[in-house]
């Protein structure tokens, strides 16, 4: 087989996950530019600080989208040496940047108005939050079922989930999931402020939901930068490589190993082993076999001498 016709695409496309991110984009884009005409016509900087905030989520889940898009549309180009999928994941990590910021920036609003009191008119702030709540719901609704699958290894009785999750799904419900934790949020906090009186509570549940938000965001920083920086060499599979090595029928000492995620569940393997057999690399290949997510194998066997 030619090189050319070695065509590194190891990650199914999902063009459910991307169409629907797309009408979310829309949506959100959307309710964002109803808050902040809202807060200016209603002089509630609660909206307009929301309706802002509702920008960031707009952007980071445009990134979302645009990285299914060029993963899609470069999946065959030749300068990706193990395909595009790690462009889903470069946008699953800088939307996780943003919620940082989005975080940071919830935070100084909370702390500025439990400082500051704003007179809030809290009507048309509570009719609004509730509009986007349902907007986030929808959203939230869009995405399920789209960010994540799992698959089972019944012949060896085990689960294999090896981290079969899409990282850039995932990072895109984190932040539809924000907005509508921070809806409701805002708008209990709000119902307290208009009933009771107790205006502190907007900006304490404001910390609240930042906290919430700088979890998730931590959350798909660790799991989107392993990907990135292949820090995978503590994955279920690479126990398994080494076991099957172990196992097997061919007597072989490891004496190099590199696994590393290629796809959603997929990895590609470098593997040097010695031997005083007569074996070849596909006799190794063959013991890998039975892991279905190991897509690209590379052996290498080195011979010693009988004793």
């Amino acid at each position: 087989m030619s090189e050319r016709a070695h065509i590194h695409v190891f990650n199914e496309a999902n063009p459910l996950a991307e169409k629907r991110l797309r009408w979310v984009v829309a949506l959100t884009a959307t309710m964002m530019v109803i808050e902040i005409a809202a807060g200016w016509t209603f002089h509630s900087m609660a909206l307009l600080a929301d309706g802002w905030h509702m920008s960031s989520h707009a952007l980071a889940l445009g990134l979302s989208a645009a990285a299914y898009t060029l993963s899609r549309r470069l999946a065959r180009d030749d300068r990706f040496a193990f395909g595009t999928w790690k462009i889903e994941v470069l946008g699953g990590y800088t939307s996780a940047l943003f919620l940082v910021a989005i975080a940071a920036y919830m935070i100084y609003e909370s702390v500025l108005r439990l400082m500051q009191p704003a007179q809030i008119g809290f009507d048309q702030a509570i009719a609004v939050a509730t509009v986007g709540l349902l907007v986030n719901l929808l959203s939230a609704w869009l995405l399920a079922g789209t960010h994540s699958h799992a698959e089972h290894d019944h012949g060896d009785e085990r689960e294999h989930d090896h981290s079969h999750h899409d990282l850039n799904m995932r990072s895109a419900f984190v932040h539809v999931a924000a907005d509508a934790a921070t809806s409701v949020l805002a708008i209990v906090a709000l119902l307290g402020g208009k009933y009771f009186g107790s205006s502190w509570l907007d900006p304490t549940v404001g910390l609240l939901g930042a906290a919430l938000v700088a979890i998730w965001a931590a959350g798909l920083l660790r799991d989107t930068g392993r990907v990135l920086l292949d820090a995978e060499m503590d994955a279920p599979i690479v126990r398994e490589i080494r076991d099957a090595m172990r196992d097997g029928p061919i007597p072989a000492e490891i004496h190099d190993l590199h696994v590393w995620r290629v796809g959603k569940g997929k990895y590609a393997c470098v593997l040097g082993v010695t031997t005083a057999e007569p074996a070849s690399p596909d006799d190794f290949r063959a013991l890998l076999a039975k892991h279905a997510e190991l897509a690209h194998i590379t052996v290498e066997v080195n011979r010693l001498p009988r004793a």
